[in-house]
C-alpha cells in the first residue's frame, strides 16, 4: 500500500461519543484539549457539523468538522474526546439574494436582523447572498429543515409576506450552478446526489422593477415589512421545532 493510500484511508461511518453515535451531519460542540493549537482553541465552545470520520496513519480517529455552513470546504479536525454531541433539531435559516439589486436583497437583510436575535437552539442563520452552490452543499449537511428567505414576486402589493413550501421532489427545473432561486437550489441538491430536507420559503413581494437596476437599498414597502417578517420567521421556527 502506498503512502497516498494510507493518507486517503477512510474511517468508519460513525463513532460513539458519550453514548451518542456521531456521523456525517451530526452536530457537536467543540472542546479542544489544553495544548491544542491556537486555531483550534479559538473555536472552543463553537458548534459545528461533522463532515466525516477519518482515520489517520496511526489508526486514530479524527472528526472533520465544518463550523460555518457558508464555508463547507473549510474543515477542522478534532479527536472524539474533543467534541460534545449536540442533540435536538437542526434548522438552517438561509438569506439569499443580491443586495445590489434593491428588493432582491430582502432575504439577506432579514438574515442580518435575525442573526442578532436569540433564536432556538439548533437554529443557524447564514447569509448566502448569491452563492447557490454553497447553499446546495449546506443542505446536504444533515439539517432537519431549512427556511429560505427570499424576494418572491407573486403579484400581490409590495411588502406582502408569504410562507411557501416548495416541492423538494420536483424535477422540472434544471440545476444551474449560478442560480439562486429556491427551485434551482433544490435541483442542485438533487444533482449532487442528495435529498433536500423539508424546506419552507419566507418570501416578500418586491416592488415591480426594483430588481432591474443597481440599487443598494430596499424599497420603502419591503423595508417596512422586515419587522413583521422577523415575527413570521420566528413563528415558522416554533412550528418546525414543535412539530418535529
Amino acid at each position: 500500500m502506498s503512502i497516498w493510500d494510507e493518507l486517503e484511508r477512510r474511517g468508519p461511518d460513525s463513532v460513539v461519543v458519550g453514548g451518542v453515535e456521531l456521523r456525517r451531519g451530526s452536530r457537536v460542540k467543540l472542546r479542544p484539549r489544553a495544548g491544542a493549537d491556537v486555531f483550534d482553541l479559538a473555536l472552543a465552545g463553537r458548534v459545528g457539523t461533522v463532515y466525516a470520520v477519518e482515520e489517520d496513519v496511526g489508526g486514530g480517529l479524527q472528526l472533520a468538522v465544518v463550523v460555518d455552513a457558508a464555508q463547507p470546504d473549510r474543515r477542522f479536525f478534532f479527536a472524539p474526546d474533543e467534541v460534545e454531541p449536540v442533540l435536538g433539531d437542526r434548522i438552517l435559516v438561509a438569506g439569499i439574494g443580491n443586495v445590489l439589486l434593491g428588493d432582491d436583497g430582502f432575504g439577506v437583510a432579514l438574515a442580518g436582523r435575525l442573526a442578532d436575535r436569540a433564536l432556538p437552539a439548533g437554529v443557524e442563520v447564514v447569509d448566502f447572498g448569491i452563492r447557490g452552490m454553497d447553499l446546495a452543499y449546506a443542505l446536504l449537511e444533515g439539517y432537519d429543515a431549512a427556511v429560505l428567505l427570499d424576494a418572491t414576486p407573486r403579484g400581490e402589493p409590495p411588502g406582502t409576506l408569504y410562507v411557501i413550501e416548495p416541492d423538494v421532489e420536483a424535477t422540472d427545473v434544471a440545476p444551474e450552478a449560478h442560480g439562486m432561486d429556491p427551485a434551482t437550489v433544490l435541483a442542485l441538491v438533487r444533482s449532487l446526489g442528495g435529498t433536500p430536507p423539508r424546506v419552507l420559503v419566507v418570501g416578500c413581494e418586491p416592488t415591480p422593477g426594483d430588481d432591474e437596476e443597481f440599487v443598494a437599498e430596499l424599497s420603502e414597502p419591503v423595508q417596512a415589512a422586515l419587522d413583521e417578517a422577523i415575527a413570521l420567521v420566528e413563528s415558522v421556527l416554533e412550528d418546525l421545532i414543535g412539530g418535529s
